[in-house]
């Protein structure tokens, strides 16, 4: 059974009372749901989580390293700051997907920079919650 990490960022965990129009209105608890049952179809095992610290993010980056099959990433704002994060991620030797729930190309131009894209080999943005199921069934594909 492969085992698959989904790590969210700062913020993430708002998601559903903060800005509905941009980022929906399904809650992180939501999105953790539909990924459960996407991976029980696919017989995968998810690792789901969030931390508004950049820190904790690293650090559950570097104890995944040869635990984990693939790693989904929605960093939030730490996708356009974080050199920490773009750093534990080349750590990994198995594929990263970065998801973003918005399209942060069409947005505010301080959000069109991703540390992240360089290393991922799958890239969905602007697909809302559905963009993390798209990302797992690709990582697994």
């Amino acid at each position: 059974m492969k085992k698959i990490l989904i790590l969210n960022g700062p913020n993430l965990n708002m998601l559903g009372m903060r800005e509905p129009e941009i980022y929906g209105h399904e809650t992180l608890d939501d999105i953790k749901g539909l990924c459960l049952e996407e991976a029980q179809k696919l017989g995968a095992s998810l690792d789901f989580r969030q931390s508004n610290h950049e820190g904790e993010l690293v650090t559950w980056i570097q104890e995944s390293r040869g635990a984990v099959d693939g790693v989904i990433i929605n960093a939030g704002a730490y996708t356009h700051t974080s050199i920490a994060i773009h750093d534990a991620l080349r750590l990994l030797e198995c594929p990263i997907a970065e998801v973003h729930l918005s399209d942060p190309k069409t947005r505010e131009p301080f959000r069109h920079v991703s540390y992240i894209e360089p290393l991922a080999k799958i890239h969905v943005s602007g697909k809302g919650a559905a963009g993390y199921t798209e990302a797992l069934r690709a990582l697994l594909a």
